[in-house]
């Protein structure tokens, strides 16, 4: 008996498509949407890159970042020009992402200057070293050198594939703004003005931008020829609009997100007035959490008390104050150093100190005030006239060993009274109070200076108050009062609850300095420390007692200027620090101190010269110990890298199973046969997906008659009976292919019709059964089809056990050998025994 094929009937009904159908006019031609879509998440990506400046140091790194982005996005755009599918895309993403970063840092160390080799590799950890320890030892900004260039053009560059890859094929162009949001909480966190406005907007354009083009030209309406619907574009602008407002307005009510430095505030705020960081308002963080790391020791002639002192913060906005490096007038070479302002004291006192700053790391050199010299150094270092702070250009505080010849007027509470002389050749950034000043600071310096006619006096006037017993130091209330910063209204609330730590005394005193026209300025370093036991051979000095300090002796105090005499320090924080004696009351009057706090600050060993153990931590600006800008941005870097690999990997089962799906219904498969061919797979992996998989014994038309019948596709004579008709007529398509003669007429006649091409009609039942299946099933079933679809989830456990299964059939076939081997030894020797 001879099998004859089974033929299924031509003349069963088959799904008709209307002119109105998504279906009709299906164009090869993929159009303007790779281009488009690329345009708005460069926009977007770029635009969330200029909020990282004031993260990192000037504008010189902005241009390799953008060129990165915009590399990445051309590539992504043409492989998607020419119909790639979506894992090739993201993949030709990260090849030309390690293109552009190697012709860009590595073009000397690569084969024809743009491929890697392994001198790149090479050169690639020398500058991630580099990256790390330059986010470890700075404060904001950052130096932008090549490292941390190199690894913020690389999360950009990755940035750039998730925001693609989200708003693309995983088909939520709406969280795409997760990627952006991982570059904009860099400097939400870290600087003082926040993202900032500008990059704020064009990073809100972009993102508008990329669920416009999502909506305006959808995958389905590109793969089948639909036309474009306006509203599509309203209710992208709409949704966009609204997740941008709500990020604005719902973020004020989150409790404790509100003031200071991450983790307790620091909101995301565009329009600049968030806190942020800097070298002073971090201090609250730091105090309360002291780690006792970034150990100095030192050893010194000074007769008195030493402070170390790092950086001046002078620069004040209403706001918070801020170092101003003044890279422009900076000088180089540190072995002669001048004051820059004119000294007319008799008197100077000279001293000679060691220093060995062991592990701790910070881009400014820790000196006692003022330095005249310093000798020893490694790396190239620079310096401010105007401060007389010390800043590496090619170096860092790390492991340095270095002599410092520090000169200073010695100091009396009568030169000081004298120094009445008018301020010249100061710069309006030490005299000028900032505007909007509080009444009750106004209010207060007048008052506590009201009898004082000097200088002099009213500093001691201001210095008293603060000292007085109304004050007390506290870790505490300044969270509690909820002013943990440096600001005017923060300064006012310290004065009205009179309780705060050191930051705030010397705030409080260096701006009523400046209402009451004394110049002024903070000075962030250490409080003099402990002696450790030990001694230092210092030449011509013979041994000195070594003394160490470390974040629990970090202190900020105000300085204050008296022309003729340059900058004096004075200690507004009660027992805190040591109050140097032209600072006494007793200094000034000839009569006891009315100080109520000297008594605790000045011990027996004062006299001799032994620094004073401070208790109070303070976090220096880019120390180890107190470095919260390396401590908290490099954590977020790798943070944000590792949210993008991970999100890429649990997204990577979604993206291959929509590739697959994009490339069996894509137009450009016009041929008949082809397209039932692939139609037909599609169907059978969705049955997968959703519950229904085919029987190995199954006839096609059994299959599809018991997956009509499962209720995965809803009621058969319902709204959903396009669905089952979709499914009948695939199922039609394919028996026709497998069973019947070639029809190249059909076909012909099929591609001619109004209801469009044989691709294009399938993709559109395609997606009729698509919307059943994912109305008709439960959650945690559209759940898995999506993100971990059961068609891709099998294929990749078939091939891990490939080797496993390969393995196993030779075990076997090696057994069956040697059970046959076995068996015929032993009929062998039956035979010879018989024999």
């Amino acid at each position: 008996m001879t099998m004859t094929p089974h033929r299924a009937d031509t003349s069963a009904p088959a799904l008709v498509l209307s002119p109105t159908d998504p279906g009709q006019g299906a164009s090869r031609r993929v159009g303007p949407y790779p281009w488009a879509m690329a345009a708005a998440v460069a926009v977007a990506v770029s635009g969330a890159a200029m909020s990282l400046n004031g993260v990192l140091g000037g504008w010189a790194w902005y241009m390799p970042a953008v060129t990165t982005v915009i590399v990445v996005v051309t590539a992504m755009a043409l492989l998607r020009r020419v119909r790639a599918q979506p894992l090739l895309v993201a993949a030709g993403g990260f090849i030309s992402l390690i293109l552009i970063l190697t012709f860009t840092f590595f073009r000397r160390n690569s084969i024809a200057g743009f491929i890697p080799s392994g001198e790149t590799t090479d050169m690639l950890g020398q500058y991630v070293r580099r990256a790390t320890e330059t986010v470890l030892a700075e404060s904001a900004p950052v130096a932008p050198n090549v490292g941390i260039v190199l690894v913020t053009c690389a999360v950009l560059g990755l940035v750039v594939i998730l925001v693609d890859a989200l708003a693309v094929p995983l088909g939520m162009p709406a969280t795409s703004g997760l990627g952006l949001i991982a570059v904009l909480v860099v400097p939400a966190m870290i600087k003082p003005q926040s993202v900032g406005l500008l990059a704020f907007i064009i990073t809100a354009v972009g993102y508008l931008m990329i669920v416009g083009c999502s909506q305006w030209f959808s995958a389905n309406r590109l793969q089948l020829g639909a036309g474009r619907n306006p509203g599509q574009f309203k209710r992208a602008a709409m949704t966009g609009g609204v997740a941008l407002l709500a990020t604005l307005l719902l973020q004020p009510l989150i409790p404790g997100f509100d003031r200071g430095t991450f983790p307790q505030g620091s909101r995301l705020n565009p329009w600049g007035s968030s806190s942020g960081l800097n070298p002073l308002i971090s201090l609250g963080n730091s105090l309360r959490s002291p780690t006792g790391e970034g150990r100095i020791t030192y050893a010194s002639t000074a007769t008195s008390p030493l402070y170390l002192r790092l950086v001046t913060v002078d620069r004040f906005d209403g706001e918070t104050w801020a170092p101003d490096n003044r890279d422009d007038t900076r000088r180089g070479g540190v072995a002669r150093l001048d004051p820059g302002h004119e000294i007319n004291a008799t008197d100077t006192t000279r001293s000679i100190t060691s220093i060995n700053t062991g592990q701790f790391t910070s881009p400014y050199l820790p000196v006692p005030y003022a330095p005249a010299g310093v000798n020893g150094l490694d790396g190239s270092w620079s310096w401010d006239p105007s401060t007389l702070s010390i800043k590496g250009v090619d170096a860092n505080s790390h492991s340095q060993q270095y002599v410092v010849v520090s000169a200073m007027p010695t100091l009396t509470a009568d030169l000081l009274a004298r120094s009445s002389a008018r301020v010249r050749g100061i710069s309006d950034d030490f005299i000028r109070p900032p505007e909007g000043v509080p009444d009750i600071v106004r209010t207060t310096a007048d008052t506590i200076t009201r009898e004082s006619n000097t200088s002099y006096s009213k500093a001691l006037a201001i210095q008293r108050y603060l000292r007085s017993a109304e004050f007390t130091y506290s870790l505490e209330s300044p969270v509690q009062g909820g002013y943990d910063g440096d600001g005017l209204s923060v300064l006012a609330d310290f004065l009205a609850q009179k309780s705060g730590f050191c930051i705030h005394y010397a705030s409080a005193m260096a701006i009523m300095a400046r209402l009451e026209g004394i110049p002024s300025r903070i000075a962030v370093g250490y409080a003099p420390g402990r002696p450790t036991g030990k001694t230092v051979s210092l030449a011509g000095q013979g041994a000195l007692p070594e003394y160490e300090v470390d974040a629990r002796d970090a202190h900020a105090w105000p300085e204050l200027y008296f022309e003729g005499l340059g900058w004096v320090p004075f200690e507004p924080t009660p027992s805190r620090g040591f109050l140097p004696a032209y600072a006494t009351e007793s200094s000034a009057s000839g009569g006891a101190s009315t100080n109520q706090n000297n008594d605790d600050l000045i011990p027996s060993g004062a006299a001799s010269g032994a620094p004073l153990p401070s208790t109070a931590p303070v976090p220096l600006p880019g120390g180890g110990a107190g470095g919260v800008a390396g401590s908290q941005l490099l954590p977020v870097l790798y943070g944000a890298l590792g949210i993008l690999l991970l999100g890429l990997l649990l997204a990577s089962p979604r993206l291959i199973r929509s590739g697959l799906r994009s490339r069996r219904l894509r137009p450009g498969s016009v041929a008949s046969d082809d397209t039932a061919l692939q139609s037909w797979a599609e169907l059978r992996d969705l049955a997968i997906d959703y519950g229904v998989p085919p029987r190995p014994s199954e006839t096609p038309r059994h299959f599809s008659a018991r997956l009509r019948r499962s209720g995965a596709l809803g009621e058969e004579d319902g709204r959903d009976g396009a669905a089952h008709r979709a499914v009948n007529s695939l199922v039609q398509d394919f028996e026709r292919r497998e069973y019947g003669r070639p029809l190249r007429a059909q076909a012909a006649l099929e591609g001619s019709r109004p209801g469009g091409t044989p691709a294009s009609i399938a993709a559109a039942r395609i997606e009729l059964i698509i919307a059943a299946l994912r109305a008709n099933a439960r959650r945690l079933v559209k759940f898995r089809a999506s993100w971990l679809p059961p068609a891709v989830m099998n294929r990749w456990q078939s091939t891990l056990g490939t080797p496993f299964r390969a393995v196993s059939r030779h075990v076997a076939a090696w057994r069956r050998a040697a059970a046959r081997t076995l068996i015929r030894t032993r009929d062998g020797l039956r035979r010879v025994r018989e024999g």
